[in-house]
């Protein structure tokens, strides 16, 4: 594993310390290595996110939603919530809730 050596003003090095002991890591180099692969994988998520951006941007013309779309829409919606509180309800009923 290689080692990387930063300067940190004192008050910076204390937050992180402290921020290293709060949130339960041994050592403030696991804390670190913790942000650094939650920043690795934002930019991910960005990079994925960019990419699906654009791949709607080259998929050609746009196209006007009509009163059907929203029909089809809020009829899917309605379904998918009807079939969530079904179950719910049954689950509770089992348990005798």
């Amino acid at each position: 594993m290689a080692t990387m050596n930063i300067s940190l003003p004192d008050d910076m090095k204390a937050f992180i310390e402290a921020e290293a002991e709060r949130q339960g890591f041994g050592t403030v180099s696991e804390y670190m290595r913790a942000l650094i692969r939650e920043s690795q994988a934002k930019a991910a998520r960005r990079k994925q996110v960019d990419a699906l951006l654009l791949e709607g941007l080259d998929s050609g013309p746009a196209t006007p939603f009509t009163a059907e779309d929203w029909d089809s829409i809020h009829r899917t919606l309605a379904e998918r919530h009807a079939t969530r509180q079904g179950k719910t309800h049954a689950a509770k009923k089992a348990d005798g809730r």
